[in-house]
């Protein structure tokens, strides 16, 4: 997975609290293999009616182009389905700004290059009002914890870890390899002084 620093690209409104993962994808689509892209699948049932033709007043299917998501409170919240992510990053999501997130959906969506930006709710409010049925630019800065939109430039919270992994692209298992040859010290040291708590024949003393 390529990591990211800074990303300009159109904002847009999804003027909902509790958005949760069976919304984003619904459980039936969840057989399709990842190759073919989930993105088709993105809220589903809110973009489609029941005979699925498309709803014309969805937000993102009046600019299926935006790439930054702007949501209510405990945006991703419900089952721990990784393909929710899937389905907004194949969509060309790249970060979404909610006052709240699901800890999992949160935890998912970093290990998948997708931004979980939390402002406060009142600015998430403010941004949603003046959004309204339109996009706008909006460019983010992980580094300096930025979100330039609307000539003003918003300061977003995201634990340091989390940033570290977006920006190179990281998963928990090179989060785990970077520090290699911290582990290995650790193991050296261990096995010189209690040598007994390896099995026999193991090597490490």
């Amino acid at each position: 997975m390529s990591g990211w620093s800074t990303h300009t690209g159109l904002a847009i409104a999804l003027d909902q609290e509790n958005v949760d993962t069976d919304q984003l994808i619904p459980a039936r689509f969840m057989s399709t293999p990842r190759s073919e892209g989930y993105g088709q699948f993105l809220l589903n049932d809110l973009r489609r009616d029941e005979q699925g033709r498309s709803r014309g007043e969805h937000p993102l299917n009046r600019h299926p182009e935006a790439t930054v998501l702007v949501s209510r409170r405990n945006f991703g919240s419900g089952s721990s389905r990784e393909a929710a992510v899937y389905a907004l990053v194949d969509f060309g999501i790249r970060a979404v700004l909610a006052p709240s997130f699901g800890d999992i959906f949160a935890s998912n969506a970093v290990n998948n290059g997708l931004l979980p930006a939390r402002l406060s709710e009142d600015v998430i409010d403010q941004i949603i009002t003046q959004l309204g049925d339109t996009v706008e630019p909006a460019s983010v800065d992980l580094q300096a914890q930025t979100i330039s939109l609307f000539g003003e430039t918003l300061n977003f919270e995201i634990d340091p870890t989390w940033r570290q992994k977006l920006v190179n692209g990281w998963d928990d298992i090179d989060l785990t390899q970077a520090h290699a040859d911290a582990i290995s010290d650790y193991r050296t040291r261990r096995a010189k002084q209690q040598p007994w708590i390896f099995p026999a024949g193991d090597g490490a003393g």
